[in-house]
């Protein structure tokens, strides 16, 4: 396992991030405790998860269970010293009514937000708070392009948010702060405000990343590799696409496609030509679906850790291998042949 700097914190973590938002709803918590113990037997030091977890599907009976069974975890292990803990605080509600759907980027619900988090987690602090996604108006999940400012009425200022994240830094409650769901203007206004008003330094980008979705080397790829803020990959198989398994329309029953009908970033016209074309180069060089996309995240220059997530330990240990797994050169190249047909089918 890779060991990486996240941004300028001080903190190394795997280059593998375990992610956790299907604990809760597809795995109980012995399995997520079960999974923990696995990804530190792998070298897997941080765990990323988000107060809204699980979200497969996302139910309001189910929201926060995820960090419920990470803080069991905690409290039966003794092993926070172990682990880097990432979690996320809300942005205006999309799915899940969070704090009664009124929910922004301000202090009451920021406050509000962490110290349920830490209740629940069961620990003093957080090493990485992210901000799932912007309180203003832009393209995610699927969006394409911006053509004017649809911001709401209420929306909260970057700068705001930020003085919130400042004070909880400095209470101790955070070490680091990140952000998720991002745009360029967005981490630019993130690093323009912190080193103008001396408030907290994003340490972290979260963003989706896959070889369906590569949008964050367009614009995101130079602040990571110029300004140290790296990418923490999520949906790096395409939320499980570019494993194969959903070609011809199929959909296995368990899988998040069967339980989450809410994904549709995947679904679009070019999406399958494009997997069909990937699978084929992983057959042509012996490597397995999995160890093609998750290799190919793994060794981007810009990726801090690449997020993976299971529903089993046998899936776990495979993605955890297929991570680790070196692509040749040629492979790399058939990769770009790819690209340049289908560039960005599932943005």
């Amino acid at each position: 396992m890779d060991y990486r700097p996240l941004g300028h914190t001080g903190l190394s973590v795997s280059a593998v991030c375990l992610g956790t938002m299907t604990w809760g709803s597809q795995n109980s918590e012995a399995e997520a405790h079960a999974q923990i113990d696995c990804a530190l037997d792998h070298g897997i030091n941080f765990l990323d998860t988000a107060e809204m977890y699980p979200v497969t599907p996302t139910k309001l009976e189910t929201q926060g269970r995820t960090e419920e069974y990470i803080g069991s975890w905690i409290a039966h292990s003794g092993k926070r010293d172990k682990i880097v803990l990432a979690s996320k605080v809300s942005g205006p509600s999309r799915w899940v009514p969070v704090r009664g759907g009124a929910n922004r980027l301000d202090r009451a619900n920021i406050e509000a937000a962490i110290d349920t988090s830490l209740r629940r987690l069961q620990t003093d602090y957080l090493d990485l708070y992210q901000l799932h996604w912007p309180d203003r108006g832009v393209p995610m999940f699927g969006g394409r392009g911006m053509q004017a400012i649809t911001d709401d009425a209420n929306a909260v200022p970057i700068e705001e948010t930020l003085g919130v994240l400042a004070d909880l830094v400095k209470a101790g409650k955070i070490r680091a702060v990140g952000v998720s769901n991002e745009t360029p203007w967005g981490v630019a206004e993130f690093l323009r405000l912190a080193r103008d008003q001396g408030l907290p330094r994003v340490a972290s980008i979260q963003n989706a990343y896959n070889l369906l979705n590569r949008v964050f080397e367009i614009g995101l790829a130079e602040f990571a590799l110029r300004e140290g803020v790296g990418l923490l990959a999520y949906s790096p198989l395409a939320a499980g696409y570019l494993s194969g398994k959903y070609l011809g329309g199929f959909d296995p029953k368990g899988s998040r496609r069967d339980v989450a009908k809410q994904f549709l970033r995947y679904v679009t016209p070019n999406q399958p030509q494009a997997v069909a074309r990937y699978l084929g180069i992983a057959h042509a060089f012996g490597l397995s679906p999995e160890a093609l996309a998750l290799g190919f995240v793994y060794a981007q220059p810009f990726v801090t850790s690449s997020i993976i997530g299971a529903t089993s330990l046998a899936q776990l240990k495979a993605d955890i291998a297929a991570s680790l797994t070196p692509l040749p050169d040629e492979a790399y190249a058939a990769i770009a042949d790819i690209y340049a047909l289908y560039p960005d089918p599932c943005p």
